[in-house]
């Protein structure tokens, strides 16, 4: 009979604690294993004060349907079976969303500088015990323990972000709410919130209900969209009216919810082009106000697009006005993408507009706007619309920062020249954003290359998706920081975020296949160090966390491909 060296058991313990403690997703800045486990039990309980019970009380929450366990939150305790969450004052250098998190065999302590730090560390703590306690109702037979370690953790940047298109496909209160749980299991902090586009306007403006009492529904949607080259064959549409909007009640609702799991939200209000459903509501805000509009129902870049006259700019301000009511986020997103300029160069209003602002010279013609060409001798749109776009958006850049917010729009808010006060979310690839970050403005990296989860996942048999490819290991490799920013350069980089358009999702289920776990990838890029990532290594913590997803019932993609073809 042989005997096991003390020495020999206690490394192969510690080995085992520190594997299990990888399984936590993304990636912890840093982990040390330490000897025994923290064994939640009867006597468990939590302390917390002031600022800090709050995220006791959601760690409660969060742990007492699957455990059974009553853990009290309390002021004080005597160290023994507590997991302590302290807010210290001192901790600065762990940053506004970092932690340290000690335990023992007979304590946990969680300190943070903010309460958002402390709310990270408990997505940590639910991570490192086992997977049954994402269950929501009591598990019998587990032991609920933790390893006992040493954390310290923290973000690489501050921006990491989720966008949801619900402009093109409507989707309920409830999936938003389930969608801002996932984020904030995966620390992520901001929800891009895309309200409105030419097949929808999703949010109640009180002062202009006809936004969504018309522009809210849609008598049909496209089905097989129109291919180039196959001669006369038109679209397929399936017959069916869609649409609905978030009363600013449900705002308020999500919004608070969103807040409670340290999550802000930024709405879109597109403008000045993808305004279809807006400018068939009020046709006046238009450049053809006899013509009579419907809600978009296929897909595409169309030309309709906002006037440049004075009571459309305070329409616009107007609708600002009670989004900003509504959202306390900083940044408010004007979309400002995709914005063809070909009504603009046929509306005398719109020339008589950039004679007035010195964009054209008073001599200037429609027919020389229509017809003019570029280097190569090709039509194009004449340089001094590009200008005018640019002065549309600062319209709202300059009230937008009196009111003391700012704007955020896509690449192309650098035609023309970029506002003063204006950030950047770069889809066009990343030279919108490198531009930007040179000119020592904000940028947030939006890639299709790399962030579109509207893109199929695989080649082969899979759900119908708008076109393109990322997979999970394109996600995976994304860096957000541009290697050609200097250091001066890289404090505009606020992050990135993934991106779900919705054209090919109707519901969540597809919504939740397309974006998982490709926005599981995505979050370690933007928190986890660019040298402490390795897709093999993510791949094997994946594994585990698929059980966490399947017990909170999210429709995930498999890595093996899909199981099912959700709509």
């Amino acid at each position: 009979m042989s005997h096991s060296h003390p020495l020999c058991l206690c490394v192969l313990w510690m080995l085992a604690c520190a594997l299990a403690a990888q399984d936590v997703i993304p990636r912890l800045t840093h982990y040390q294993a330490r000897p025994g486990r923290f064994v939640l039990g009867p006597a468990t309980r939590l302390v917390a004060t002031g600022a800090a019970r709050p995220v006791a009380e959601q760690l409660r929450g969060y742990l007492k349907p699957a455990t059974g366990l009553a853990l009290p939150v309390v002021d004080t305790g005597n160290r023994e079976a507590t997991i302590t969450l302290t807010l210290d004052p001192k901790g600065a250098a762990l940053g506004e969303e970092g932690y340290r998190l000690e335990a023992v065999e007979n304590r946990i302590e969680l300190r943070a500088f903010r309460p958002a730090g402390l709310f990270y560390g408990v997505q940590t703590l639910r991570q490192l015990l086992p997977s049954a306690s994402f269950r929501q109702a009591k598990v019998e037979g587990t032991t609920w323990s933790i390893p006992a370690c040493t954390i310290e953790d923290r973000p690489r940047f501050s921006w990491r972000g989720s966008h949801l298109d619900v402009g093109r496909h409507f989707l309920p209160k409830d999936f938003i709410k389930k969608h801002l749980e996932l984020m904030a299991l995966h620390k992520l902090n901001v929800f891009h919130w895309h309200l409105t586009e030419d097949q929808g306007w999703r949010i109640e403006i009180k002062k202009y209900p006809k936004l969504t009492a018309v522009g809210a529904w849609r008598r049909e949607t496209v089905v097989i969209p129109r291919v180039k080259g196959d001669g006369p064959r038109l679209h397929t549409f399936d017959g069916l009216p869609h649409g609905g909007y978030y009363t600013q009640e449900d705002v308020k609702e999500i919004v608070r919810f969103a807040a409670d799991r340290f999550i802000t939200v930024v709405p879109e209000i597109e403008l000045p082009g993808h305004s279809t459903a807006a400018i068939a509501s009020y046709p006046e805000l238009g450049n053809s106000p006899d013509r009579v509009l419907e809600v978009a129902t296929s897909w595409g870049v169309f030309k309709t697009v906002f006037n440049v006259e004075d009571t459309t700019i305070r329409f616009l301000k107007d609708v600002l006005d009670e989004v900003m009511v509504l959202f306390p986020s900083t940044f408010i997103h004007i979309g400002g993408d995709e914005c063809p300029k070909a009504e603009w160069a046929g509306s005398e209003r719109a020339l008589a507009r950039m004679k007035q602002e010195g964009i054209v010279p008073a001599a200037t013609t429609l027919a020389e706007l229509q017809n003019y060409r570029d280097d190569q001798g090709k039509l194009a749109e004449h340089p001094a619309l590009h200008k005018l776009q640019a002065w549309f958006i600062r319209q709202f850049d300059a009230y937008l920062s009196a009111k003391g917010r700012r704007l955020l729009g896509w690449s192309e808010i650098l035609e023309g020249g970029l506002a003063p006060n204006a950030a950047v979310m770069s889809w066009l690839g990343e030279a919108a954003g490198i531009e930007a970050a040179r000119g020592a403005h904000d940028v947030v990296m939006a890639p299709e290359s790399h962030t579109y989860f509207d893109y199929y996942a695989a080649k082969g048999a899979e759900p119908q998706a708008i076109g393109g490819l990322t997979p999970l290991e394109k996600v995976y490799g994304y860096d957000p920081m541009p290697a050609v920013l200097d250091a001066r350069q890289r404090v505009h980089v606020l992050g990135a975020q993934g991106q779900l358009w919705t054209e090919y999702i109707g519901t969540p289920e597809k919504a939740e296949y397309m974006a998982w776990p490709r926005l599981t990838a995505l979050s370690e890029a933007v928190w986890t160090p660019q040298d402490a990532r390795a897709y093999g290594d993510f791949l094997k913590r994946l594994q585990v966390h698929f059980e966490r997803l399947d017990a909170l019932a999210v429709n995930y993609r498999p890595l093996d491909g899909p199981k099912s073809f959700p709509r």
